[in-house]
């Protein structure tokens, strides 16, 4: 077999050197020893020559296995490794080689026709070798439109299928069946289909001579067989028609018509054959240009395909799908990864042919060449669902695609919501998803991959607000709904549209009460530009339409310091504003009238030590050093007043019946704090991490825990943090390494003091006291407590919302929160927590 397919090689070798070979009947002279021994000495050099190609071969071999083993999707690998395969003879390794590339790339149709052509040379006597083939080349024109390959299949077909070769009635059906098909995918090339057609012609005009002589009836129905497919191939616009036309004419002479062969007119042609061919002689003559400019060898890929570009465009105004569809497989052939037309040619197929195994096989097609494109695995999907594929079609395309990588976390999301909208609509029309559980499925893995990359973004609130409208109205599952809305709040909690989405499902489904109940949670939330303003106003307007006169003065009540606050809040942003632009322009009035950074040069050694005689602060620099902590300072402070502020009002808020009324946001925020021995760093780089800043005083030692403040909206660090320590001991320590490197930025180091009083402003040389803000985030690793937070409850698997109603915290769970009104202790139930807010 190795030598089989190394004669092979051998003969397909171009324009090998040769060389004079000995007679094998010449005698030797056995006085020519010194001939002898210059031989023998030639052909230990071969064997030593062949013997370091081969070492060197196997080298090779084992690279590239080593490549591929790491790195599968290696083309050009594959390509090299098959290609030395070959080379060597290896079959079995070959084999599973080839069967590998396929399985990620389609193969060209010149590595089909090696392949083809090794596996004929080994074994063509029994019919399972026979099919085999066969169906590798099955597989190869299904890659790439190849009239070489098409004419390669036919041939094989002919000489090594008995049934074909001894022209038995049941072979020449397979063959016109194979020829038909041929045709259908490359009859219409302009340049090359001829091959195929004059094939067609030969293959029917063998079968002619089979027929006995006698049979008159069966000769003239296989004539007229021939000149069928004469006519047939004069009224398609292909080269080379002059020369089609005139071997008409001499077929037709040999039956006996009376024809002028050599001339190029249609005298004694019938009219419809005249008419179409002349049809197709103006087609061809309309092409001709455009067939030069994609054929031209002295420009660039990226100006030949353009040059297609130009011609399917021509073809498609044509009207005529078949050329169009026959244009772009050609086109694909020589840019087969170029998504673009892929997706013209697709869509093309979609407006034209809608459903089909044409459409399914293009699609199957073009994602195999091109997986990184999302736009065509969605496409994909949806042109097997109009297609009525069946489930287990749909999900394995679905998790093929899954496997893919693409450039946009878009096409991932977009990917989730054409599956599950496909999901609804075979359950909610067909019927045959009987199973829901198929739908929650899609969504919770959509919802496990997309969370961290669309966090707090439109996107993610719309999948969430898809998947709770399908869990109440396809899942008939109210409390599985609701836990969609719980889980999304975890993750986009600062975003208004969760929380007015959770509202509106419970208004829609007619829950009064849970939908005030979320209102209550939420009204004194920080939302981005006017939220946490048009949440307030959206609860009143709530209690206007669905509350009682009760309902309404409790919201007011709630609502109206909210407000107030905020209004005040704004007041101070838009004056600070205002005072900065003032600040600006007098700023640049005076920079105007007098440069203000040479006049700070000029001055002379005696004026600079009277300034510094009567601003000691200035002239030494500690204002600068210390504005960081102050601005902490002061912004902390205020949280604290704010909180202060609030925690008296709501002491001060009672119903009609003398209850306390259950507390806000942010009651409950304390600023008392375990111990006193903790340092604030500022000025720290915004990449550092906990760990970073341990090994910063790991030289100091005594670090219990460390708390990185982030932004309440980003997540990001805001480059300051607070360090506790064992004791103050080695709190002092670490204060000493005040103004050391901390990766790459000079931090600095001070004593916080949480008891420090607001109006006290003296500072020591070299600390600054501070005070925890009750709001911080803290790291891993942190220690404060926030009593305000709820506790995250552990819950194991992917459908958290659907595990057991005792693990999933239940609706208004408010653990580690002070006692309620009733002073009890336990969680409550859903309905008992619902009971809270409905006026007896």
């Amino acid at each position: 077999m190795e030598e089989t397919l190394t004669t092979i090689l051998e003969e397909e070798e171009e324009q090998e050197e040769t060389t004079d070979q000995p007679m094998p009947d010449v005698p030797q002279n056995p006085n020519s020893l010194a001939s002898d021994g210059a031989s023998d000495s030639h052909s230990e050099s071969e064997s030593d020559s062949d013997s370091e190609d081969e070492s060197q071969q196997k080298v090779e071999l084992q690279t590239l296995e080593t490549e591929l083993s790491s790195n599968p999707s290696n083309y050009d690998s594959h390509v090299q490794y098959i290609r030395l395969l070959r080379k060597m003879g290896e079959i079995e390794k070959l084999r599973q080689a080839r069967e590998a590339m396929n399985l990620l790339f389609p193969l060209t149709p010149s590595m089909w026709q090696d392949w083809a052509k090794d596996e004929a040379s080994l074994a063509t006597t029994q019919p399972e070798a026979v099919a085999a083939i066969e169906k590798l080349y099955e597989r190869g024109v299904f890659d790439y439109l190849s009239v070489s390959l098409w004419c390669d299949y036919l041939t094989f077909v002919q000489e090594y299928d008995p049934m074909v070769r001894d022209c038995l009635p049941a072979g020449i059906s397979k063959a016109r069946n194979l020829f038909e098909r041929a045709l259908t995918a490359a009859g219409l090339h302009v340049t090359e289909g001829t091959k195929l057609w004059e094939a067609y012609r030969t293959f029917e005009q063998a079968i002619l001579l089979t027929i006995d002589e006698s049979d008159i009836q069966a000769k003239e129905k296989q004539n007229q067989r021939i000149r069928t497919l004469f006519h047939r191939q004069l009224s398609v616009p292909l080269g080379n028609m002059k020369s089609t036309l005139q071997a008409y004419k001499a077929w037709e002479v040999e039956q006996g018509k009376v024809l002028d062969v050599e001339s190029s007119d249609l005298d004694g042609i019938s009219s419809h054959v005249a008419t179409a061919y002349q049809k197709a002689l103006e087609g061809y003559n309309a092409r001709v240009h455009l067939e030069e400019q994609i054929s031209r060898q002295d420009i660039s890929d990226s100006e030949r395909l353009q040059q297609f570009v130009i011609y399917l465009k021509f073809e498609e105004s044509s009207g005529d799908p078949a050329r169009v569809q026959v244009l772009y497989e050609r086109a694909i052939a020589d840019f087969p990864i170029a998504s673009d037309l892929w997706l013209d040619y697709t869509r093309y197929l979609d407006k034209t042919f809608k459903v089909g195994n044409v459409v399914r096989e293009v699609y199957s097609r073009a994602t195999k060449n091109c997986p990184w494109v999302g736009e065509l695995w969605v496409r994909y999907l949806l042109c097997l669902e109009r297609g009525r594929a069946s489930e287990e079609e749909l999900a394995s395309v679905f998790e093929k695609s899954l496997r893919c990588t693409f450039s946009t976390i878009d096409e991932y999301f977009d990917l989730f919501l054409t599956r599950a909208d496909g999901l609804r609509r075979r359950l909610s029309f067909t019927g045959e998803v009987g199973d829901y559980s198929i739908i929650r499925e899609t969504f919770q893995n959509a919802s496990d991959y997309l969370s961290q990359h669309l966090k707090n973004t439109e996107g993610l609130v719309r999948l969430h607000g898809y998947w709770a409208r399908l869990e109440l109205n396809l899942g008939k599952d109210l409390n599985a709904a609701r836990g969609v809305w719980e889980s999304l709040l975890k993750i986009c909690g600062s975003m208004l549209e969760a929380w007015k989405g959770y509202i509106a499902m419970e208004i829609e489904a007619g829950h009064i009460n849970e939908a005030r109940s979320i209102y209550k949670r939420c009204y004194s939330k920080r939302f981005a530009g006017t939220g946490s303003e048009d949440i307030c106003h959206s609860w009143l307007r709530f209690e206007r339409e669905y509350g009682t006169l009760e309902d309404f003065d409790h919201a007011v009540q709630k609502v109206t310091p909210r407000l107030e606050e905020l209004q005040l809040f704004r007041l101070q942003q838009e004056s600070k504003s205002t005072d900065e632009r003032e600040n600006s322009s007098k700023k640049k009035a005076r920079e105007k009238r007098r440069p203000g950074s040479d006049l700070i040069q000029e001055q002379s050694p005696a004026k600079r030590q009277k300034d510094a005689a009567q601003n000691p602060k200035k002239a030494y620099g500690k204002d600068k050093a210390h504005e960081p902590n102050l601005v902490e300072t002061n912004e902390v402070e205020e949280m604290n007043a704010k909180i202060d502020n609030e925690n008296s009002r709501n002491e001060q808020m009672k119903d009609n019946n003398g209850k306390q009324q259950m507390k806000d946001s942010t009651r409950g925020k304390t600023k008392v704090y375990k111990d006193q021995c903790t340092a604030f760093v500022s000025n720290i780089n915004l990449k550092a991490n906990s760990e970073d800043i341990r090994k910063f005083f790991s030289d100091v030692g005594g670090v219990t825990a460390i708390r990185i403040l982030q932004d309440k909206f980003t997540g990001k660090s805001r480059g300051l943090a607070y360090v506790d320590f064992s004791d103050d001991a080695h709190l002092a320590a670490a204060v000493e390494k005040n103004k050391q490197m901390l990766l790459g930025k000079r931090v600095s180091i001070a004593r916080s003091n949480p008891n420090r009083n607001k109006k006290d402003n003296s500072h020591s040389d070299g600390q600054r006291e501070h005070v925890h803000g009750a709001d911080h985030s803290s790291t891993a690793g942190g220690s404060a407590t926030q009593k305000h937070r709820v506790d995250n409850v552990p819950i194991k698997g992917k459908n958290t919302f659907a595990v057991p109603r005792a693990v999933v915290k239940p609706l208004g769970w408010t653990a580690n929160e002070p006692k309620t009104e009733e002073g009890d202790e336990k969680p409550k139930s859903n309905d008992e927590f619902r009971k809270m807010f409905i006026k007896k």
